[in-house]
């Protein structure tokens, strides 16, 4: 047994010099060999594989601004609005409804006051027999017809804005309601889900923002550009609302609810899920940031995504068409 021992020990050390040299020379072949075949390949994949994204530093926090995408103290009328769609309710609500709504209340109030005092008994001690009067029942049921037809027009308009499908240059995210938090995913950029925790107090007021809204990680989006939110649930029904963009749809686990606006100007854009979705539903607040293009690439790009989307990608991965054969 010693014997075999000696011998494994002295063939170990014979072959010892010559692992310490081969181990070093083919460690060298593996390393000049890919750059070799790298430099050989480079013109063949260079058209085929599209260079990763650079990543860069995300632009600064934007702070928000009074006024602008927040309730206000004292505030009894809707805030004010940053798309499209929101100016249009907002004059629907305070042009059209609101002076209809003025009209009829003062008039049917002026109309009860004078019932009461034309057909008092001290006034009129014989009651009028009179059952129908045509002209007073052509009247209340045209003007009603016709009041709602006014209304109707522009409402139908509206709902229709609401709905409208997305246009084909859309950015898209897919927006998911959890108990109690929001995540954000940006399919086409290669932006994988994180989610968006409302702050404490020490923080918002460290930063600024209003308590009970501020978050953590906010919903980025450009300013001026085509919005398509892909909005579903987790696990009970939320709904995802930014007043002031005149945004509002529901989460439903199971189903995909779809949403398109455009932001007309940069800034901070606070929300909050508006349906009872549990014990901590009114802690489950939403922040969009909306930034100039220039700065929302940037972004982008600090997330390790693709600004262009994966159009770009595809378009850059095709192999170019083969040129026309040559005439003979």
């Amino acid at each position: 047994m010693k014997m075999m021992r000696s011998l494994f020990v002295a063939g170990l050390l014979a072959f010892a010099p010559a692992l310490s040299v081969s181990v070093p020379a083919s460690a060298q072949e593996n390393a000049a060999a890919p750059a070799v075949s790298a430099e050989a390949a480079a013109p063949a994949e260079a058209a085929n594989v599209a260079a990763p994204a650079e990543k860069v530093a995300a632009p600064p926090r934007m702070k928000p601004t009074e006024g602008i995408g927040m309730p206000m103290p004292g505030e009894y009328t809707l805030q004010k609005q940053f798309s499209k769609t929101g100016e249009y309710a907002h004059w629907i609500h305070n042009g059209l409804l609101l002076p209809i709504i003025t009209v009829i209340s003062v008039f049917v109030a002026l109309l009860l006051l004078w019932v009461m005092f034309r057909f008092r008994k001290a006034a009129n001690p014989t009651p009028s027999k009179t059952a129908h009067n045509t002209l007073i029942e052509v009247i209340w049921t045209v003007a009603p017809v016709l009041i709602l037809l006014v209304i109707a027009v522009p409402s139908i308009g509206l709902l229709a804005d609401q709905y409208k499908p997305a246009p084909k240059d859309a950015l898209t995210v897919k927006v998911t309601g959890y108990q109690w938090y929001w995540g954000y995913e940006y399919p086409d950029q290669g932006i994988p889900e994180f989610v968006s925790n409302m702050l404490t107090a020490e923080k918002a007021a460290e930063y600024g923002e209003p308590h009970l809204l501020a978050v953590d990680n906010r919903l980025v989006l450009p300013a001026g550009k085509p919005i398509k939110l892909i909005i579903t649930g987790a696990d009970v029904i939320h709904s995802f609302a930014i007043p002031s963009l005149w945004v509002k749809m529901d989460a439903v686990p199971g189903r995909l609810n779809e949403k398109t606006f455009t932001i007309e100007q940069p800034g901070v854009y606070y929300g909050q899920c508006s349906e009872l979705c549990g014990a901590r539903h009114g802690f489950m607040p939403i922040a969009i940031e909306a930034l100039p293009p220039a700065e929302f690439e940037q972004w982008v790009l600090s997330q390790g995504g693709n600004p262009k989307g994966k159009a770009a990608e595809k378009s850059a991965a095709a192999p170019a068409p083969a040129g026309a054969p040559a005439k003979i």
